[in-house]
């Protein structure tokens, strides 16, 4: 019986191909905890910090264990398998007993990083890996879980994994003449992101070897004024050098 943990969005368990909510938001954080890292301990001590994050509750380990029962009883209900073999009890705490491709955002990091490493020998295989990552993503790392400080920090790690995966499918899709298949797709990244230099240094690439030399210009004053007026910065020494080459009409960039 083939079983997925998925947190690139809402919180859902996999089983047989099926989506099933594992209930309350207790039970959805403490599931996404594990999945963090699949096969590794997570201490007790961990868990109670991220199950109550705001507050501190009498008999906190006996409140942790009683919701690792429920949530074992809850998984066996889906899987048909005894909790105690996903969830395991170990010297300092629990972990979830799952292979590392069993969790999405495993797959998609393992995925995204194969993708990388090919984009100077193979960028059409490294585009097609890349875009397999991305297609991973349903929406913001662990959206309905309520965790603490571990929750949030994997949520902003994968999500930078995710704006790098991002770059690297617009570099393997240059790489290959996808010019005017990425302008689209940068100009909504610098839409929602426009303090990442990258994509603007990429959306002038593009637009340069389409011919659109004055475009891409442009996108250097947008992304300049953009900088000043909200973070009181100029432009980094690689996209001011870009802009410089694309006056000189260099042909590296054409």
């Amino acid at each position: 019986m083939a079983i997925q943990v998925n947190i690139l969005g809402p919180l859902v368990l996999v089983c047989d191909s099926q989506e099933y909510d594992v209930g309350s938001a207790r039970f959805r954080t403490l599931l996404g905890l594990l999945a963090l890292a699949p096969g590794t301990p997570m201490s007790t001590d961990q868990l109670v910090d991220e199950l109550w994050p705001d507050r501190e509750i009498s008999n906190a380990r006996n409140a942790l264990q009683a919701n690792v029962v429920r949530l074992r009883r809850k998984l066996e209900s889906i899987t048909g398998r005894p909790g105690e073999t996903l969830i395991r009890t170990t010297t300092v705490g629990y972990l979830l007993d799952l292979p590392a491709d069993a969790v999405d955002a495993c797959g998609f990091t393992s995925t995204a990083d194969h993708g990388a490493a090919l984009l100077a020998s193979d960028p059409e295989r490294a585009a097609a890996l890349l875009e397999r990552a991305l297609l991973m993503w349903r929406g913001p790392v662990l959206f309905d879980v309520t965790g603490g400080p571990r929750c949030a920090n994997a949520a902003i790690r994968l999500r930078e994994r995710w704006l790098a995966a991002q770059e690297d499918l617009v570099d393997a899709k240059l790489a290959i003449g996808g010019e005017r298949t990425v302008i689209p797709q940068l100009r909504q990244l610098i839409a929602e992101h426009p303090e990442r230099e990258r994509f603007s240094e990429l959306l002038m690439i593009a637009l340069y070897r389409d011919g659109r030399q004055a475009e891409a210009v442009a996108t250097f004053h947008t992304a300049r004024k953009w900088l000043d007026r909200e973070l009181g910065l100029q432009p980094g020494r690689s996209l001011s050098r870009l802009y410089g080459s694309i006056l000189r009409q260099e042909p590296q960039h054409a």
